[in-house]
């Protein structure tokens, strides 16, 4: 029996043969939402607008959609590794200074990072299905508010760390806030976008052992490369739910390089990142309940790559959205493991 090729390489329909072209801003207008927002998120964020007055509501609702405040998975998978370097760095219950900064500035740089990403892709976000929707991308937020809300949040989460941290990690964030800048444009000038975005989210972690230990010992660094690795791989998942249609509009990223090896590839990613958390577990001296964490994670990457087989968007979205558990499972691991010391 012939094999079946990958959804992304299936011949579309002749109606589907001509180039897209953005949607018209009428059109565009009056999309909703985007199509991957978080229901349950959507209906808080209506919850609390209710509290503004009516005419304010609208443009509120747009500036918090811009900043996915209605697709908070994002922030999770970013808070996860800035918390086990915080507990990491501090070899225990972190300090509740640090711990609160580094919280806060988790979500204010994720929103900023959003801005400037849709900002990036003002272009190429109406020629894909999934985020046609976004403010930017329908027309109902401009390039210059974007601009303006990414500089604003950057500049409250650096106020954060200027006032609260050290000479090492205020030097640290300048680098971070650059990456965050970079890696939006980095999609259209190289295919490894995700490693970009690994390093940029995964920033966090050095700047978290600068706030508690003032150095970057050796277990920063790993746990930093660790970070990258698995930033790569559910980003990857991530560009596979649109990997034809970012064909189509140009864009670049490692679920279109990988191609048809893109499952191998994850794999063998899996495992380097499972073996690198492994190191960092026995570095760290870590107790059995880590080591838990870590095989309930080995079986939360297989289980992505048994329903991946066939890389539909919604088993490939479904993939993408467990390693929020991975992160989570790792975090209580390093918890648990840390008080029983």
């Amino acid at each position: 029996m012939a094999r079946k090729p990958p959804a992304y390489k299936r011949r579309p329909p002749a109606a589907m043969m001509r180039p897209r072209q953005p949607l018209p801003p009428r059109r565009a207008a009056n999309v909703a939402r985007p199509a991957d927002a978080s229901p349950r998120s959507v209906r808080a964020i209506e919850f609390l607008l209710h509290a503004l007055p009516a005419r304010w509501r609208g443009r509120a609702r747009d500036w918090l959609v811009l900043v996915r405040m209605d697709r908070p998975i994002g922030a999770l998978l970013l808070l996860w590794p800035t918390w086990w370097a915080l507990w990491l760095a501090a070899n225990d219950f972190p300090p509740w200074k640090p711990l609160i900064v580094f919280t806060f500035g988790v979500f204010l740089m994720r929103a900023a990072g959003c801005a400037m990403n849709d900002y990036a892709d003002r272009d190429l976000d109406p020629q894909v299905q999934r985020t046609a929707g976004r403010p930017l991308a329908a027309g109902r937020v401009s390039p210059r508010e974007a601009l303006i809300l990414f500089a604003v949040l950057s500049l409250i989460a650096f106020a954060l760390v200027l006032a609260f941290t050290n000479a090492l990690t205020i030097e640290l964030s300048f680098a971070g806030a650059a990456l965050a800048a970079l890696y939006p444009f980095s999609k259209r000038y190289t295919s490894l976008p995700q490693v970009v975005l690994g390093a940029a989210f995964g920033w966090g972690i050095p700047m978290a052992f600068a706030a508690i230990t003032d150095s970057l010992p050796p277990l920063a660094w790993l746990l930093f490369l660790g970070n990258v690795l698995f930033s790569t791989i559910y980003d990857t998942e991530y560009a596979m739910v649109d990997r034809a249609e970012d064909i189509r509009a140009g864009a670049k990223s490692t679920a279109i390089l990988f191609g048809d090896a893109d499952l191998p590839i994850l794999a063998v990613l899996m495992c380097t990142f499972v073996g690198g958390m492994a190191l960092v577990g026995a570095r760290a001296q870590l107790q059995w309940p880590y080591w838990v964490a870590l095989a309930i994670a080995i079986a939360l990457f297989a289980w992505q790559l048994l329903i991946m087989r066939d890389r539909t968007r919604e088993h490939c979205f479904t993939a993408f959205r467990s390693n929020n558990w991975v992160g989570g499972a790792l975090w209580l691991g390093m918890l648990l493991s840390l008080a029983m010391k």
